[in-house]
C-alpha cells in the first residue's frame, strides 16, 4: 500500500502549494519515497483519483463539532454536511460562522470537536491564524467527490483511505520549540535547528509506536532547509498514515467509537 501524507492549504498557489510526501512501510520504518507540490486544485483532486491501494493522512479537519451544527440547525449526516456548507459558498459559509460566534459565551468562542481536545488542535470553525473552517470548506468536499473512505466518518473506495492528520501533534512529542513559519521575517537558525531536530528523531524512531522514517541525505536535507515546515509538515502526516496502516483496517487506529460527524485525528 502507497502511504501519503498531505499538508493542506486552503488557498494552494505557486507560493504556498499543498505539499505532498509519499512513501511506504518497509517493517518498522518508513520509506520517504518522495514528494510532490499541487499549486492548483485540479492537481490535486487528481492525487485522490489515483487508483489504490493507498493511504492518506491529510492535514485538515474532516468534520464539524456536533455541538455547532446542531446550534445552527446544518445536516446532521456527514454527505449532507459537507453538500450544505458547500451549497453556502465561502462567503455564507464565513457569515454563518462569524454570526454564531457571537452568540456564544466569551472566552467559549469556539466549539470544538472531541478529537480537538486530546491532539491539541484548533476549532474547525477559527477562520484566520490559521484559517482551518476554511480547510474544512475546500478539502472535505474534495474528498467526498473523490469517492474515497474516510474510516468512521463515510464509506467509499476500499482501496483509497483518507484519514485526518494533524502534524502538530507529532512535533510536539519531538520539540517545543518553534519550527516553521511563513514569515520571512521568522526564517532563523533557531527555526532550522528545531527541524533539523525533528528530522534526526524521526530517523532514530523517538515516535510513539518506534516508526522511523528511512531518506536519503539529500532529501533529509530538503526537509531542513523548506522554512516554512510544508514539506517536514507532510513528511510528520505521512508518519501518522503509516502508523494508521500498521494498525490496519477498519479502523486504521481511530477509536472503537469516533463521532461520525465530527470526525478523529489520527493518533490523537
Amino acid at each position: 500500500m502507497q502511504l501519503i501524507g498531505v499538508d493542506f492549504t486552503s488557498a494552494p498557489r505557486r507560493a504556498k502549494p499543498i505539499t505532498a510526501a509519499f512513501g511506504h512501510l518497509a517493517r518498522h520504518a518508513i520509506e520517504l519515497a518522495g514528494m510532490e507540490t499541487m499549486a492548483d486544485w485540479p492537481t490535486f483532486e487528481s492525487l485522490l483519483a489515483r487508483p489504490g491501494p493507498w493511504l492518506g493522512a491529510f492535514d485538515l479537519p474532516f468534520g464539524l463539532p456536533r455541538e455547532a451544527v446542531i446550534d445552527l440547525g446544518w445536516p446532521q449526516g456527514w454527505p449532507e454536511l459537507v453538500r450544505h456548507c458547500t451549497g453556502l459558498g465561502k462567503a455564507g459559509f464565513r457569515s454563518a460562522l462569524d454570526a454564531y460566534r457571537e452568540t456564544r459565551p466569551v472566552g467559549q468562542r469556539y466549539a470544538h470537536r472531541a478529537t480537538d481536545l486530546p491532539a491539541r488542535s484548533h476549532s474547525p470553525l477559527k477562520l484566520v491564524n490559521p484559517p482551518v473552517g476554511l480547510m474544512f470548506l475546500e478539502g472535505a468536499p474534495r474528498l467526498l467527490a473523490a469517492g474515497v473512505t474516510l474510516p468512521g466518518l463515510h464509506g467509499g473506495d476500499p482501496m483509497r483511505i483518507a484519514v485526518e492528520a494533524y502534524p502538530g501533534l507529532l512535533a510536539r512529542h519531538l520539540t517545543r520549540a518553534p519550527y516553521k513559519s511563513d514569515d520571512k521575517r521568522k526564517h532563523t537558525a533557531e527555526r532550522q535547528s528545531a527541524r533539523a531536530g525533528i528530522v534526526d528523531a524521526l530517523c532514530e524512531g523517538r515516535l510513539p509506536g518506534g516508526l522511523r522514517l528511512r531518506a536519503d541525505a539529500a532529501s533529509r536535507a530538503g526537509l531542513i532547509e523548506d522554512a516554512s515546515g510544508d514539506r517536514l509538515d507532510a513528511v510528520l502526516a505521512l508518519m501518522q498514515a503509516a502508523a494508521c496502516a500498521r494498525a490496519g483496517g477498519p479502523r486504521y487506529g481511530l477509536p472503537a467509537r469516533v463521532d461520525p460527524l465530527e470526525g478523529w485525528i489520527a493518533g490523537a
